[in-house]
């Protein structure tokens, strides 16, 4: 085919790229493909590299096999099972999959895969909030929890549901059982459980808390379920410590949600929630559909989905198994406590949580060990300048004069970047020992996190 007197120009002496890009109003006219990949490209180079961002849990590195079946399987709507029958097996094979790994009775129980473990979450409220009902309960339903990530404030507000946050008591930084009954009551749908507390990494001990509501179901007569948020801990305690007891093995352990596309390994846009048994997903909450070619079950907040990254699930459980995933997530676990130890030796800081699998997820969390000539909002400043984000941000209400800073390490983040990270660290700190700043930065003048502590883009 010849060639257009457009394909032989410099791509930037073309006349689209010799003005200002489309920001405020719908362009009259399109441009070439060359030029509109381009410009869409240089903008995206000004973004944080996503590696180095350790504020997020979510998945920043997949092999190439990976990134292949996701082009490949792009225009798969997973809604659709008549259509596209053999990604719809792959979500029940990834369904059943989990159901054994978090010891469900039965690997025929219900379970779904969403956009990511908030939407999971959702589900399991609301399926909660169903069986309350079933059972005859009335009023304004409420659920008890910890502190906890911002999806379950949302749910609370969405659906109207008393949310029960538990203060956190003393020098506690998570949820205790022995809280819990004081805050249950006939209204209570569920008491929620978090496996990997987004502000700290920390596991809250949910044995202990489903030995609390055995305790007020002899006391009261209350049969309170529990539903684990294991969004990171979901993908990492049945590797990593298994001897932890934390899922179905408790009958009061209603469902799971989890996140594919955190320690789950997935690409972005994949979560899951999981019910013991059948039943305790109620047939109310499940629509049939048939304007797609078939008598389709669906029960999800969002219809339409892409089917590519329950594809790419899959084939982590199928390329690493068991034992590549334990392999995995002990190497992230040795990269944690490295940097747990550089932190320590640091001097300034002490450890809130070192990364240790029985504890907790892949994380570090430390505060300032006294007073400093800089607060934890300088110091993630100044990482921010070598590139990386370490987010800075006070604990929940009841605790927000105390700020902490923690950070997140995921697959693909080697020993090699931990050490270049603790360089990065010992410079900052000397930076700012020799020039501290006259005026600390506080949380008000730090950015703001959202959930996966990534900054909130306002909408002007």
């Amino acid at each position: 085919m010849a060639s257009s007197p457009e394909d032989d120009v410099d791509v930037y002496a073309a006349a689209d790229l010799r003005s200002g890009a489309p920001r405020t109003a719908f362009p009259a006219d399109g441009m070439p493909p060359r030029a509109a990949y381009t410009l869409v490209h240089d903008e995206l180079m000004l973004d944080g590299a996503a590696r180095m961002n350790l504020a997020t849990f979510c998945t920043t590195w997949v092999e190439p096999e990976v990134t292949t079946l996701l082009a490949e399987s792009f225009d798969k709507n997973i809604v659709d099972k008549d259509e596209y029958p053999r990604t719809a097996d792959l979500e029940k094979r990834c369904v059943r999959m989990l159901a054994d790994l978090w010891h469900a009775p039965s690997t025929s129980t219900r379970g779904t895969s969403t956009t990511g473990s908030s939407e999971a979450a959702m589900l399991g409220g609301l399926a909660a909030r169903s069986r309350w009902r079933a059972r005859g309960g009335t009023g304004r339903p409420n659920f008890v929890c910890g502190p906890v990530q911002v999806c379950w404030e949302k749910f609370a507000r969405y659906f109207d549901v008393e949310i029960r946050q538990i203060p956190l008591r003393g020098h506690a930084l998570l949820m205790t059982a022995d809280d819990i009954a004081a805050h249950c009551d006939e209204n209570t749908i569920m008491v929620v459980a978090t496996l990997g507390q987004t502000f700290t990494g920390l596991y809250e001990d949910v044995r202990a808390i489903s030995g609390a509501l055995d305790g007020l179901e002899r006391d009261t007569g209350l049969d309170i379920p529990i539903h684990v948020d294991a969004a990171s801990g979901g993908f990492l305690a049945p590797f990593t410590a298994p001897d932890l007891v934390w899922d179905f093995r408790l009958p009061r352990v209603k469902s799971i949600n989890a996140s594919g596309h955190k320690a789950g390994l997935a690409p972005l846009g994949s979560g899951w929630a999981i019910w013991r048994e059948a039943a305790d997903l109620p047939d109310e909450l499940v629509f049939n559909v048939d304007y797609l070619g078939g008598n389709m079950a669906t029960f999800n907040l969002n219809f339409s989905r892409p089917g590519g990254q329950v594809v790419a699930q899959y084939y982590d459980f199928v390329r690493l198994g068991h034992s590549g995933y334990q392999q995995v997530q002990s190497a992230i676990y040795d990269v944690a406590a490295h940097v747990a130890q550089g932190v320590a030796e640091f001097g300034p800081f002490e450890l809130l949580f070192d990364g240790s699998p029985a504890r907790g997820i892949t994380a570090v969390s430390w505060r300032p060990a006294g007073a400093q000539p800089f607060s934890l909002y300088d110091f993630a400043d100044r990482m921010r300048a070598h590139g990386w984000l370490i987010p800075a941000y006070p604990l929940p209400a009841d605790r927000q004069e105390e700020s902490i800073q923690r950070a997140v390490f995921r697959h693909g983040f080697s020993h090699d970047m931990a050490d270049l990270l603790l360089a990065d660290m010992r410079r900052s700190l000397d930076q700012l020992a020799k020039r501290p700043p006259a005026i600390s930065m506080t949380h008000a003048d730090a950015p703001a996190f959202n959930h996966d502590a990534t900054p909130m883009v306002p909408l002007s």
